[in-house]
């Protein structure tokens, strides 16, 4: 499986797109998920030029029920967007629904698998989506929002890599040959 894998393709028996992104963090769980249980990293994880930002004021309890409010700019236009959280299940998954904002469905799960005896983390995203549009939906998604959210989902990508490989490394429990005492 490659370090890194996006896919959108469209949802089999249902309208709307399924979006993938397959990421694997040299990182255990344990500092992975802590990660994404701060909704105010979503801020880092998102290009400048969404002008993302989390208006719901910290610390943001995150639970089943939890609503979070953001303000963001697609295409220049400004955007209202709330998401609940209805499935909180800490260090495995969770996951976001858009209750209000741009998309007439927009269900966004969250996994993180453990990988590697445990020393790096899948982070798997599935985003179920329907863009409002009416009969115009396929050809804004064909012609700005697949591209955009492949942006979004490879700036994010990379942000997780950079920000993960500049952590310092977890201890090994295992000693080494030459550590273990005689």
């Amino acid at each position: 499986m490659p370090e890194n894998h996006i896919t959108i393709e469209p949802r089999e028996g249902a309208p709307g797109w399924r979006l993938t992104c397959r990421l694997i963090v040299p990182r255990p769980v344990s500092e992975v998920f802590p990660f994404f249980a701060d909704a105010q990293n979503l801020e880092v994880l998102t290009p400048s030029t969404v002008q993302f930002n989390v208006l719901t004021p910290r610390p943001i309890e995150m639970k089943p029920g939890a609503i979070i409010d953001y303000k963001l700019k697609i295409k220049g236009i400004p955007i209202r967007w709330r998401t609940e959280i209805p499935v909180w299940d800490p260090p495995h998954k969770f996951v976001d629904i858009q209750t209000k904002g741009p998309y007439a469905l927009w269900h966004h799960t969250h996994t993180f698998e453990p990988l590697d005896n445990g020393r790096s983390t899948l982070v798997r995203d599935v985003v179920n989506y329907i863009p409002r549009g009416g009969p115009l939906r396929p050809l804004l998604h064909a012609f700005f929002i697949k591209r955009d959210l492949i942006n979004i989902f490879e700036y994010r990508s990379a942000r997780l890599t950079e920000l993960f490989a500049d952590a310092a490394p977890s201890p090994d429990p295992t000693p080494r040959a030459h550590e273990r005492s005689a």
